[in-house]
């Protein structure tokens, strides 16, 4: 049985449950646009991720083809700088081969340059050794002999031819 306190109750419990159902379906209400927001910024994000995703798949693609041509040019210079090397020894014939080296132009022309100032202290050495080793072809010219030193008597004993 139901006593008359609890009818008394009933109508506020009952405006209590109606409120506290609508709080709840405002709650639900705010709950689900929450949601409509979140999953819509979750797809915008999904997108920029595709999109840089994108750009990163490109940029990686443009870094491939400029490492493959890096090793092209780096070949072709490797050759340039070969041809350059040969041009250099066949128009320095004087200069030994070996001594021209480098893996650049400007390695190349100095290693040259170092070269031409050996061949050129070799060459000047060479010169003043020949010099100082010269000895006059055939025999030395005879030179009368110098009587101006010799006392009358001693130049008398040169002229008869005595001793």
């Amino acid at each position: 049985m139901v006593t008359q306190k609890e009818k008394q109750e009933t109508p506020e419990a009952e405006i209590d449950g109606e409120d506290e159902l609508e709080g709840l379906k405002r709650r639900n209400e705010t709950l689900q646009q929450e949601i409509k927001v979140r999953d819509a910024a979750i797809t915008r994000l999904e997108l920029e991720k595709a999109a840089q995703e994108g750009e990163i798949a490109e940029m990686k693609s443009t870094v491939a083809d400029a490492e493959g041509r890096i090793t092209e040019l780096s070949e072709a210079l490797a050759k340039a700088v070969a041809a350059y090397r040969e041009q250099i020894i066949q128009g320095n014939p004087g200069v030994l081969a070996d001594l021209i080296s480098g893996e650049n132009i400007e390695e190349i022309d100095e290693s040259l340059k170092k070269a031409m100032a050996l061949v050129e202290k070799v060459k000047q050495e060479m010169e003043e050794e020949a010099a100082r080793m010269r000895v006059p072809g055939g025999a030395p010219q005879r030179t009368p002999m110098d009587l101006s030193a010799l006392s009358p008597r001693e130049k008398i004993q040169y002229a008869i031819g005595g001793s």
